[in-house]
C-alpha cells in the first residue's frame, strides 16, 4: 500500500509514471486498453512521439486488480479507464467518475475480458436511468435519447439545464456495443478485413486500411503502389461523403432547405461513384491484407468527368452555404473547444484541427499512397467553434478531391504496364503489430496480435471514440438549441465509438 491508497506493483507504478512523464514530454497520448493474460490484464498506452508510433506495456495481476488512475493529469484517459472498467473490473484509483459507458454489467455480471480466448459467458445489462448530477430550483433533467427523431444512431444524453443553458451533459453509448473485439477472437487474418471494415460503417475504408496495415506491418511487406493509389482514391471519397454529412446536418438544423437538399445530392453522387467503382457504397471488399482486391471499375477518363462532375457543383454550393450570414451566425462561437483544452484531450481529427492540433497522419505517419502523392498538410484554426470544424472540413473537402485527382493520374501511369494490387505474404503470422489510417472523423488505430495466422487480440480504436470524450466540454456556454450543431461540428460515429 502506498502513500495514495492504490496497492499495486512497482512495475504498475512506473507504467502509470512513464506514460504520463512521456506526454508531459510532448509525447500524443492515442489511446490506453487492456487485454486478458495468463493470470492478469495488460495495459497497453500508444503514443505517438516526433512521427512515430510506440506503447508502453504492463501486467497488471488478478490479484490487484487496479492501477492508478492516469485522468487526473491527463483528461484524454478517462473514457478508455472506463471502457477498462466496464470490460475487465480492473479500477483506476483516482479517476472520479466510472459510470458505465459501453457496458453497464449488473452486479456480480461476468466481464467479457477480450484477449482471454474463451467463450463468452452470458452478461446481464443494467439499464437503470442515469442518476440526476444537478439539482436545485428551475433544474430540468432531459433525457435525449437512445432513440431520437430522424436518422440517427442510438445514443443516450442526459442534458441538465435550469432553463437554457447547458452545465451539465452525460452521455452513455452502449446501445451501439455490439462485442466486435470478442468477434475478433479465432478469425484468420483475412477475414479479419471483413469484419473491420463493418466496425464503423462511414469509416469502413479507414478501418479496412488500419486493420490491413498492422497485418502488412506484421508481415514484413509493402503494398504495391497501384494498391495504395486505390486506397487512396476510396479513403478521400469516403473523406468527401463524410464531410458533406456533417455540413447537411447543420443546414437541416439551421432550417437551410435549398442547401439541404442540394447538398444531400451531391452526397448521393459521390456514393453512387463509389458504388460505381467497386460494387459498395462504402467502399468495402477494396481493402484486403497485402493491397486491394482488384482494379476500379471505372477508367481514368470516366473517373475524371465523375470527379468533375462533383466537385464544381458541390464547392459551388458549399461557397454559397458559407456566405450565407444567418447560417454561419449559428455557427460561430458555437460549441467553443479551447486550443489549451483540445490539447489536454489530445483532439484529432476535424474537432483537434479546428482548435489548433495540427496532426493528420496521412502526412505525419504516411501510408497507402499518400507519402508519393503532393503535400496537403492543412493550417489548423485557433476559434475552437463549430464554425472552425465546419471551415475545417471544407478544406479538406477540396483536398480530397485535389488527392483523388493525383492517385488517378498516378493509378493511370502504373496501370500501363502490370500492375501488381496484392503482395504475397505468409498468413500465417505471429505477432502483434500497429495499424492506423486517417478517417473523416480522425486517426483510426489498430493493434492486432495473431498466432499462426488466427487473430487473438484485435483492438480498434476509432476518432469517434477518442474525440466523443471531449463532448461535454463543449457545452458550458451554449444553450438548448445549439445541440444538433454542436453534434453536427463533432460529426461522430457512434457505431464506432461503442463497437
Amino acid at each position: 500500500m502506498t502513500a495514495d491508497g492504490v496497492r499495486v506493483s512497482p512495475a504498475v507504478r512506473a507504467f502509470s509514471e512513464d506514460v504520463l512523464g512521456r506526454v508531459a514530454s510532448g509525447a500524443r497520448f492515442c489511446e490506453l486498453f487492456a487485454s486478458a493474460e495468463a493470470g492478469g490484464a495488460r495495459l497497453v498506452a500508444v503514443l505517438a512521439d516526433g512521427g512515430a508510433l510506440d506503447s508502453e506495456t504492463v501486467v497488471v495481476p488478478d490479484e490487484e486488480g487496479q492501477f492508478p488512475s492516469l485522468t487526473p493529469r491527463l483528461p484524454a484517459a478517462a473514457w478508455y479507464e472506463r471502457e477498462i472498467h466496464d470490460l475487465f473490473g480492473m479500477e483506476p484509483v483516482g479517476h472520479g467518475r466510472l459510470d458505465p459507458l459501453i457496458l453497464p454489467l449488473a452486479a456480480g455480471s461476468p466481464r467479457p475480458r477480450p484477449g482471454s480466448g474463451k467463450p463468452l459467458d452470458p452478461v446481464e445489462i443494467d439499464v437503470s436511468p442515469l442518476p440526476a448530477h444537478l439539482r436545485g430550483e428551475g433544474v430540468f433533467t432531459i433525457p435525449y435519447g437512445p432513440v431520437r427523431s430522424g436518422v440517427f444512431e442510438s445514443i443516450e444524453y442526459l442534458v441538465e439545464t435550469p432553463g437554457e443553458d447547458i452545465p451539465h451533459l452525460r452521455t452513455r453509448v452502449f446501445h451501439k456495443h455490439r462485442g466486435v473485439e470478442i468477434r475478433f477472437e479465432g478469425m484468420d487474418v483475412e477475414a479479419g478485413a471483413l469484419l473491420a471494415e463493418r466496425c464503423e460503417g462511414v469509416a469502413s475504408v479507414a478501418h479496412a486500411i488500419a486493420y490491413c496495415g498492422a497485418i502488412e506491418r506484421l508481415a514484413g511487406v509493402e503494398v504495391p503502389e497501384a494498391a495504395g493509389l486505390v486506397r487512396v482514391i476510396h479513403a478521400e471519397l469516403e473523406r468527401v461523403a463524410n464531410h458533406l454529412e456533417s455540413v447537411i446536418r447543420h443546414a437541416e438544423a439551421a432550417g437551410q432547405a435549398v442547401a439541404y437538399a442540394r447538398l444531400t445530392l451531391h452526397k448521393e453522387r459521390v456514393q453512387r461513384l463509389r458504388a460505381r467503382l467497386c460494387g459498395s457504397r462504402f467502399g468495402r471488399g477494396v481493402v484486403i491484407p497485402g493491397g486491394v482486391s482488384g482494379a476500379p471499375q471505372l477508367g481514368a477518363g470516366d473517373l475524371f468527368a465523375a470527379i468533375d462532375q462533383i466537385d464544381g457543383p458541390a464547392r459551388g454550393d458549399l461557397r454559397l452555404l458559407m456566405a450565407t450570414p444567418s447560417f454561419v451566425d449559428r455557427l460561430r462561437g458555437t460549441g467553443v473547444i479551447p486550443p489549451e483544452l483540445a490539447q489536454q484531450y489530445a483532439a484529432i481529427g476535424p474537432v483537434g484541427r479546428g482548435s489548433g492540433q495540427m496532426e493528420d497522419v496521412r502526412f505525419a505517419r504516411p501510408y497507402a499512397a499518400y507519402g508519393r502523392l503532393g503535400h496537403q498538410l492543412l493550417e489548423p484554426r485557433l476559434e475552437g467553434d463549430a464554425l472552425a470544424r465546419q471551415r475545417v472540413r471544407l478544406d479538406e473537402i477540396a483536398g480530397a478531391f485535389h488527392l483523388i485527382r493525383q492517385a488517378v493520374d498516378r493509378l493511370d501511369q502504373v496501370t500501363r504496364g502490370a500492375p501488381g494490387w496484392t503482395v504475397p505474404f505468409d498468413i500465417s503470422l505471429s505477432g502483434q503489430a500497429l495499424g492506423w489510417a486517417e478517417a473523416p472523423q480522425g486517426e483510426v488505430l489498430y493493434y492486432v496480435a495473431s498466432e499462426e495466422g488466427r487473430l487473438v487480440r484485435v483492438k480498434p480504436r476509432s476518432a469517434s471514440f477518442h474525440n466523443l470524450g471531449l463532448f461535454h466540454a463543449a457545452f458550458p456556454k451554449d444553450v438548448l438549441t445549439d445541440f444538433a450543431f454542436i453534434e453536427a461540428s463533432f460529426g461522430l460515429s457512434i457505431a464506432g465509438v461503442a463497437s
